[in-house]
């Protein structure tokens, strides 16, 4: 249900949308569809437009790996989203198609989160499709990490981060999930690095995977966490005091992964969350036997070794985190 309209491109949007254009006063002018006066040559032009005249305009050449973002997407990925478009033109039909391996090359600083000392230093990564790896270097010579882009992933996490541009990136070393939290005082800055990212992973699953359809590869590129949020959870034995936990859900991976806080570089456990006929179940009553003094929601995981006891803060937590695991069990 668009309210608003950008009288010079000919599109309707909607109102957070409408706040990004009122910034673009160049290319871009707002006006309300029911407060404000449309003179008729306005009326007219808007006809002889739309949104599927700028989308084929304007969208003419996206590369397959850039994201697109939706309408719960943070402000930095809409709002570059909208500058690229129709402010710097970069996906007209005149525009040359970039190259996944040149796209996935980058280097610059970025703003990134101590492990220990828990403060943001600039330093220096790099990226690359054709090698594929990512490294980055504090102040000796060599590279602080080098990382594969196999198991490489970013999201957004701003509220998290604490920083309107803050990106999560995970990666594998030793069997174990890497956090890295990092920021660029620059909104274009830092969705180009994403970006640059996501090119590198297309290029990677495009040459691994050349018989997948595209339409199954674009998902796997990079995720977001299908939920994340504090639980409490208790030991193997379920006689242990409860302690409370950081959890993320990645549903691709079908791995539950737990953090004593949420920015910490290392997980303390993960659980996999197989499927429903190999013995995985999500209940919201206690095992037997298993007494618990506080009156929180409760969320049991059974899997074939152990069954996993988890307290939630309300019963809307408890009906997500349940719905969650389930979508995972059942796919």
């Amino acid at each position: 249900d668009p309210e608003w309209a950008s009288c010079k491109l000919g599109i309707f949007i909607c109102l957070n949308c409408s706040g990004i254009h009122r910034n673009l006063p160049e290319i871009s002018r707002v006006k309300s569809l029911r407060l404000d006066f449309w003179e008729s040559s306005l009326v007219e032009f808007m006809k002889n437009h739309g949104n599927l005249w700028a989308k084929a305009k304007y969208e003419a050449k996206v590369p397959p790996y850039y994201y697109i973002p939706k309408s719960h997407d943070c402000m930095v990925l809409r709002q570059q989203w909208i500058r690229a478009k129709y402010e710097r033109g970069e996906f007209l039909d005149t525009q040359v198609c970039q190259d996944p391996c040149s796209a996935g090359s980058r280097e610059g600083c970025l703003w990134k989160l101590g492990k220990r000392c828990r403060q943001f230093k600039k330093r220096q990564f790099l990226l690359s499709a054709r090698e594929g790896v990512m490294k980055y270097y504090s102040k000796s010579k060599g590279p602080k990490a080098v990382f594969s882009v196999e198991t490489l992933n970013a999201m957004f996490q701003v509220e998290k981060i604490g920083h309107s541009h803050g990106l999560q990136i995970t990666y594998i070393t030793d069997g174990q999930t890497r956090n890295l939290f990092v920021y660029h005082e620059s909104g274009k800055e830092i969705v180009d690095w994403f970006n640059a990212i996501r090119a590198a992973r297309y290029h990677y699953l495009r040459t691994t995977f050349p018989n997948v359809p595209e339409p199954e590869l674009i998902p796997r590129i990079t995720r977001d966490f299908v939920i994340e949020g504090y639980m409490e959870k208790t030991g193997p034995k379920q006689t242990e005091a409860f302690k409370v936990r950081w959890f993320c859900l990645d549903s691709q991976e079908r791995i539950l992964t737990y953090f004593k806080h949420p920015l910490d570089a290392f997980a303390q456990g993960q659980v996999f969350i197989g499927r429903r006929d190999e013995g995985y179940e999500v209940r919201d009553y206690l095992p037997q036997k298993v007494c618990v003094k506080k009156n929180n929601p409760v969320i049991t995981l059974v899997t074939p070794e152990r069954e996993f006891v988890f307290l939630c803060e309300n019963d809307r937590k408890q009906r997500e985190w349940m719905d969650a695991l389930n979508r995972v069990i059942t796919q």
